[in-house]
Order: structure tokens, then sequence, then C-alpha cells
């Protein structure tokens, strides 16, 4: 490694340092006395469904930010419904997307038998969310660790809590804001759409009914449009799915930026990023810069995300079986 390379390395990393979540009651380690295998358990059923499908890594990314927009860290996106309530999963912010549920499910089954009522289902997911960002970016990190499980999942919640693919830039730093992020966490959040894919239904209304006065949202790239218009016919089945990344769909690089500065953004709310002068040097700079600087820009906004309104302590519970609360 040459020495520039080094001092950005450092520099780095005192950033991580200081923008790092102070909180106290979440911290690294947290199982090593009560269940030391625990993340290593996790890592295993992890890596071994993802080598048989790599695209589960965007699923699990993405589910532990559906779980911490809502109401925290709380493993309550795992939750399953029942005759008296629709949980969150089920919510159509979340129900079909979100995928990698038996993946936690396999983890839980076997931390049970090794360790019985000790590790959370909502750590299980912050552990499994992590290794798919080892798998997908080659980056090791730890994760602060001592989440307990929340007891309540409602999919009305999940629908005004989390962010839509229509969002402007505005509605988007709002609800990252109302999580304490700001809206360069935001940014750099995104980054995850590097990876994974997405119903046609998310997108369809840019191709085909725009607005009252243009069909085709004009701010998307012409030739993308017509790529994506072959895979997503208007009357498409709703099941349908287009990578969200068409060049690079299972590597965690910053070619999401670049597809932003080519109009290629496949939702508005990937495009808004380049709104204003101010979004759009950071999305220029995640672009440019080495991709190292981004992977640890979104490193550390992850681990952050993750300390969203956890449950510590005596809080909520440790949850037997991750669907079912005790």
């Amino acid at each position: 490694m040459d020495l520039g390379r080094v001092n950005v390395f450092l520099a780095l990393a005192v950033i991580i340092l200081s923008c790092a979540p102070s909180n106290a009651q979440l911290q690294i380690g947290f199982y090593n006395g009560t269940c030391p295998v625990a993340e290593s358990i996790v890592k295993e059923e992890v890596m071994k469904a993802l080598n048989d499908d790599p695209g589960l890594a965007a699923g699990l990314v993405r589910m532990h930010f559906h779980d911490a927009f809502v109401r925290g860290a709380d493993g309550s996106v795992l939750i399953d419904s029942t005759n008296n309530n629709i949980a969150e999963k089920d919510s159509p912010a979340n129900n079909p997307s979100l995928r990698g549920f038996e993946i936690i499910d396999a983890a839980k089954s076997r931390l049970e038998t090794e360790c019985e009522g000790i590790v959370s289902c909502a750590d299980i997911l912050a552990f499994a969310a992590r290794d798919s960002v080892l798998f997908s970016m080659g980056i090791p990190y730890a994760v602060p660790s001592g989440r307990r499980d929340g007891r309540v999942s409602l999919a009305s919640e999940a629908m005004s809590n989390m962010p839509f693919p229509s969002f402007n830039l505005t509605e988007l730093t709002g609800i990252f804001n109302d999580k304490g992020l700001s809206q360069e966490e935001m940014i750099n959040l995104s980054g995850a759409h590097t990876i994974g894919r997405s119903h046609c239904t998310s997108f369809r209304r840019r191709l085909y009914n725009f607005s009252s006065t243009v069909s085709q949202d004009p701010s998307l790239d012409p030739t993308y449009a017509e790529q994506l218009k072959k895979q997503c016919p208007n009357d498409t089945n709703p099941s349908i799915v287009v990578p969200m990344d068409p060049d690079t769909p299972t590597e965690f690089d910053s070619n999401y930026y670049n597809l932003i500065l080519a109009n290629r953004g496949l939702f508005t709310s990937d495009q808004a990023l380049i709104s204003t002068p101010e979004t759009m040097e950071q999305v220029l700079e995640n672009s440019y810069a080495p991709l190292e600087y981004f992977q640890l820009k979104f490193r550390d906004a992850f681990v952050k995300m993750g300390s969203i309104g956890v449950l510590t302590g005596d809080e909520g519970e440790i949850r037997m079986n991750c669907r079912v609360i005790n």
C-alpha cells in the first residue's frame, strides 16, 4: 500500500472514531462471556446461504435497514402476522420485497441449541447484515451488540416510517433526520442500492405514467428507460425483478453513484440525490474517490443506523423463535 493510501486510511479512521454513535449500552463482543460462538454461528449460516444465492446479501442488508427504521433495531421486522395483527413484514413496504428470513431462522435455531435464551433476534439480524456486507464488499468490521427484541410489530408503522422509491430529496432527508441520520449519511447508506434487485412495480410509473404531461420521466436516461421497458412491460407480472445496478449487481462497489450521474438511478429517490449542488458534490465524491473511501463511510453510517432506538438491559425480551413473541 503506497503512502498516499495509508494517509487516506488514517484520515478515515479518525473520521470514523469521531462520528461513531455513542451508545454505551451496546458493546462489541457483548456475547463473549455468555455465548462466544454467537457471531461465528451467524456468519456460518449467512455464508452458506450466500454461496448458494449471492443475491440474498442485499436482502439481509435491506432487512436490517427496514428493521431499524421502524421502532428501532429491535427485530420487529422478523415477527409473523397473526389472526389479530398484520405485522411489519406483511406491509406493502416489505412484502414481497424482503427476503432472507430463513437465514435468521437457521442461525437462531442453532444458537438456541448452543446458548438457550441468550442471543437476541435483533442482534442476529445485525450480525447477518454485517456478514452480508463483508461477503459483497470484502471489508470486515465489528458490530456492537446487546440489543433486545421488541414485542410489537405493526404493518401500519412500516408504511409511515420507511422512505419510498418515489421520495424527493426533501422527503428523504426528513425521514433520515427523524432517525438521527444526516443527509450525508443518507447518501452513503443509499449506496446499498449497488447490490440487490427491485420489483418493476417500484419504478414502473417512471416508464409509463410519470405525469399528466409526460409518460416517461425526463430525468431518466432514454436508453436505460428502453432497456427497462423490455424487462418490465406496462402489464408486467408484479413478481418480475431487475437488478438495481445492472453493471455489477452483486458487488458492493461505488458504481451506484456512477449510475446516478449518468441519469440511470432506478428510483426517483436515487436520482434525487443530485438535486442540489451540495448533494451532487457528495455523490461525485463517492463516485470518484478511492473505493475504500466510500466503503468505510458506508460502514460507519451502517453501524450508526443499527443503533437506532435499540432496546437494552431489561427492555423487551430475548425471543425463543424470531417469528413469534414469547
